[in-house]
């Protein structure tokens, strides 16, 4: 059975998409687990890790993503756990887990550090076995790469520790990546098991992905729910300005404005619009709402100012679903076109 540990130095770097995109490329039977679960829901009156229960629904695993987990609070676990209790519950799961599998993925924290004053963080899982091999995956704009990586090499104790390298991951540009920084990265010895373009559909959010995490109420275009999320604008201008900004003219737009825009709302209903977010709880007119329900296109409605919606839309991440069988797919091949993964299961 191979055993690989996925870290990342930064939060959001890609770490689960690499997890999925591995999994789902080598083909092998999966096992997976994430120790320090970070990522939190409560269902069912019980916790677990968001991305154990996405790996659990993709993949058809076994048990309930609860188990996947030694724990998620960190003064719950320095209350239950020592050293050698870590260890060895550590060990039991990963015989537990591992029990006739292909591949084991153990996924780390949120970032590099996360758990290590539980003795969870990733490097020092990795310190518990001797045949887990250690993958970071590293991403960002070129200077936070070349950063990471910069800090793995000089700062970061590597000993005992089964070091296979790095996935670079969301490169904007792959040739200039190489031409530019690819010997750097070689002249500080580390080894890079691949270089994964920047895919923009992987951050698209459906509808319905927006409402949950907006807590916001649908008045109309329930029937749109799945459309796609591409980009977003605010409708605080006139519609004449609005209909010159390139971003309003987009397919697949969010349009953040006040219900009280009739004029706007209209505009956005017939020029390609994913979706329409109305601020302060304003609701439109009887008849705006039904010709939005006429086009499917959905109208969320939220308490917040536009300035406070604005920010709460651009900080929702766009976290794989069950549902993201696109998605998926483009994840396995783009780990198949671009990691090493000869080089990882050996």
């Amino acid at each position: 059975m191979n055993k690989l540990i996925l870290t990342s130095m930064r939060r959001s770097a890609g770490k689960t998409s690499m997890a999925i995109g591995i999994a789902k490329a080598s083909g092998k039977k999966l096992g997976y687990m994430k120790p320090f679960g970070d990522r939190l829901i409560y269902r069912e009156k019980r916790l677990w890790d968001y991305d154990a229960a996405l790996m659990r629904d993709v993949f058809g695993l076994e048990g309930d993503p609860e188990k996947a987990s030694i724990g998620f609070q960190h003064s719950k676990l320095r209350y239950m756990y020592g050293e050698d209790a870590t260890k060895k519950k550590l060990l039991e799961m990963v015989e537990r887990i591992g029990k006739n599998k292909d591949l084991l993925l153990i996924e780390g924290g949120m970032y590099l550090s996360y758990g290590a004053s539980v003795r969870l963080d990733a490097i020092s899982i990795a310190k518990c076995f001797d045949d887990e091999k250690l993958v970071m995956v590293v991403g960002g704009n070129e200077d936070a790469i070349m950063d990471d990586i910069a800090f793995i090499k000089r700062y970061v104790d590597l000993r005992r520790v089964n070091f296979s390298g790095i996935i670079i991951n969301k490169v904007r540009d792959v040739g200039d990546f190489k031409d530019t920084h690819l010997d750097a990265v070689h002249e500080m010895g580390v080894d890079v098991l691949g270089i994964v373009p920047y895919k923009p559909e992987l951050t698209y959010m459906p509808v319905r992905y927006v409402a949950d995490n907006l807590d916001a109420k649908v008045i109309a275009g329930e029937g749109g729910l799945d459309k796609v999320v591409k980009c977003m604008t605010v409708g605080a201008m006139s519609v004449a300005a609005a209909m010159q900004n390139p971003l309003f003219k987009k397919e697949g737009k969010l349009l953040i404005t006040a219900g009280d825009r009739s004029d706007m709302v209209l505009a956005a209903i017939e020029s390609n619009t994913s979706c329409i977010v109305l601020t302060n709880d304003i609701l439109p007119p009887s008849n705006i709402i039904s010709k939005a329900a006429d086009a499917n296109v959905p109208l969320l409605l939220v308490p917040w100012d536009t300035y406070q919606t604005t920010m709460r839309v651009e900080h929702i991440e766009p976290l794989l679903t069950k549902n993201d069988a696109e998605k998926i797919e483009t994840l396995k091949e783009v780990v198949k076109k671009n990691v090493s993964l000869k080089e990882i299961m050996a």
